[in-house]
């Protein structure tokens, strides 16, 4: 059952918040990296997803949260893109070696950039425990475990994210709004995800008349 809250969640249509200012030397730090498999458009939505969350959770550690979020996928910068669609999105996904091996990847690159930014070594150790294993890994460790594996899922709600993943998996993007329906949001670990991911479904399919071009 997911993990409830007893704070009203924000089901608007997603967006950044400029105030928030205190992970930019973060974002600075993996430019690089979020050239690839579009992270430059999953983290960023992603983030903002975590921040919300982390809203309707407010006993969780919010930068742990949103800079484990930031960093979670920068690992894909360090595989072999030639094969990212054709081994991280095909058959039973889930335990391609590809996937296991851009978390490690985003471990290391979460221990290259956090301490010159002066995260200590407790902080980064909480980073890289969560993001090992954020794909491949079936259970989660924490709260903030979960809000991060949530805030990764519920980008591809939106219809960004659809119009993205629907490709990567050789789907139409109705066909994968109902895989969204079916199957991924049975996978999410808290109601406020929950509640976030049918509102933007529901708005996403209506936006993209998947009902027609079924």
């Amino acid at each position: 059952m997911p993990l409830p809250t007893a704070v009203a969640v924000d089901t608007s249509p997603i967006q950044g918040n400029p105030a928030i200012t205190d992970i930019d030397p973060v974002w600075r730090a993996i430019v690089t990296e979020s050239r690839t498999r579009a992270n430059d458009i999953h983290l960023p939505i992603s983030v903002a997803y975590a921040e919300r969350l982390c809203d309707a959770y407010p006993e969780a550690d919010a930068l742990l949260v949103r800079v484990t979020t930031l960093l979670h996928d920068t690992g894909w910068a360090r595989v072999d893109e030639t094969k990212i669609i054709s081994e991280g999105f095909a058959g039973d996904w889930r335990k391609a070696d590809i996937r296991f091996e851009h978390e490690r990847h985003g471990c290391d690159i979460a221990r290259e950039v956090l301490p010159s930014l002066g995260y200590d070594d407790e902080f980064i150790e909480r980073v890289t425990a969560i993001i090992d294993g954020h794909d491949t890994r079936q259970v989660s460790h924490s709260l903030e475990d979960s809000l991060v594996r949530d805030a990764d899922r519920l980008w591809r709600f939106t219809a960004t994210g659809i119009a993205l993943a629907s490709g990567w998996f050789g789907l139409s993007p109705a066909e994968y709004a109902r895989r969204l329906r079916s199957e991924i949001i049975p996978e999410l670990l808290t109601d406020a995800a929950v509640q976030m991911a049918e509102a933007e479904l529901a708005r996403a399919e209506a936006l993209l008349k998947t009902e027609l071009l079924s």
